[in-house]
């Protein structure tokens, strides 16, 4: 591809922490790094806590077994999404329950929501979807009104905001995705971050075996016990370091990532206007980890695009319409809006160190399929 979906922004630092901890000869597994950038997230997101794990999804999975949801309990959640925000429910035996979403936003419609709520729900679980807050407010005051834990599904949005508020803690916790293609990355990996300390401690256990630790376990010879079930979803120390560099540009990324962003948006403004631009709403800040937009003839658009060599994705076929959710888990869902935007979105290339060429590359490229076709 001339231009490629994505590519991760990476510098002296990132190859200096790693450097650094490879050389080290030790310490591989678990190390100081995890605590530090546990630390430098807690900070930068306004948490109490924060718990790394070893992606984004075992932070899902690890927080619906603290919270206790099980069989027989319902979870709220988006078709609209990566198919892990309906998943982890399933993962503890409960049931996750579609409801729509909205066009400000494309995040979880408040009012369908309030539809979906009976005697067995038991939490919420909205995303920010490409990188831009939902509705979540409105969202909080359903949870709270109706006594639900609320669990925000903030993989795309670390740096969004609503008003200066972090996307994640708005609801109980929130979880946080570094995988190679979010806002920044470790490759893979996730977190957890709240503002209660009974479930950070409840997740310091899932993630290592429910093992009681005081000190490193690997370079210890004191007893360690076992006070619950547990999994392996540690993050490494080279896993932390990489993030630690990161973190540390985390806000150079957001602003290229914004700026980029406004340039392609003016640029496809003056070849077409047979798409419709993902634009937040006033207050809420988008961190643009996907480029949105709603295109006509968008399957047509895409096999034009990857003709000419710029790349680009659906985020998101439904879930609900998915082999196995519809196939196998017999699911018949209405959404009329998930499926309206479904049928016409489309993500365009969006990185930090994409340049002005590639951007007009790919504006005049999408003028050409319209205005030529």
């Amino acid at each position: 591809m001339k231009v490629p979906l994505f590519k991760i922004y990476h510098d002296e630092c990132d190859i200096k922490n790693l450097d650094t901890e490879i050389n080290s000869g030790s310490s591989w597994a678990v190390g100081p790094k995890v605590e530090e950038f546990e630390e430098k997230i807690a900070n930068y997101t306004g948490s109490k806590y924060a718990a790394v794990l070893n992606s984004g999804t075992s932070a899902l999975h690890a927080n619906l077994l603290a919270c206790e949801i099980a069989k027989n309990d319902e979870v709220i959640v988006p078709s609209f999404t990566f198919i892990a925000t309906a998943n982890a429910p399933l993962f503890v035996g409960a049931k996750p329950v579609f409801a729509d979403i909205e066009k400000d936003t494309f995040g979880l419609d408040p009012k369908s929501v309030e539809e979906k709520i009976t005697e067995n729900t038991k939490a919420i679980i909205p995303i920010h979807y490409g990188g831009c807050p939902c509705k979540i407010k409105e969202l909080k005051e359903i949870a709270e009104d109706n006594d639900l834990i609320l669990i925000e599904d903030a993989a795309e949005s670390f740096g969004a905001s609503i008003n200066g508020k972090m996307t994640g803690t708005f609801g109980d916790s929130g979880i946080l995705s570094f995988c190679q293609n979010k806002v920044i990355t470790t490759g893979e990996g996730g977190a957890l971050i709240t503002d209660s300390k009974d479930l950070y401690e409840k997740i310091v256990l899932i993630r290592s075996h429910g093992r009681l630790e005081s000190e490193d376990y690997f370079n210890s010879v004191g007893y360690f016990d076992y006070i619950s079930l547990g999994f392996n979803w540690r993050m490494s120390n080279l896993t932390a370091a990489l993030g630690l560099a990161q973190i540390e540009k985390v806000d150079k990324i957001i602003e290229m990532r914004i700026e980029n962003s406004r340039y392609l948006t003016k640029r496809l403004k003056e070849e077409t206007d047979e798409i419709e631009i993902f634009t937040p709403p006033k207050g809420y800040k988008h961190v643009y980890q996907l480029y949105c937009l709603l295109a006509n003839s968008r399957d047509d658009l895409i096999d034009y695009l990857s003709e000419k060599g710029i790349s680009s994705k659906i985020y998101f076929d439904p879930v609900h319409l998915s082999n196995f959710y519809a196939q196998k888990l017999k699911y018949n869902c209405e959404l009329p809006i998930t499926e309206e935007v479904a049928k016409k979105t489309l993500t365009l290339p969006m990185f930090p160190s994409i340049t002005t060429e590639e951007m007009d590359y790919i504006a005049s490229t999408i003028g050409k399929f319209y205005n030529d076709g």
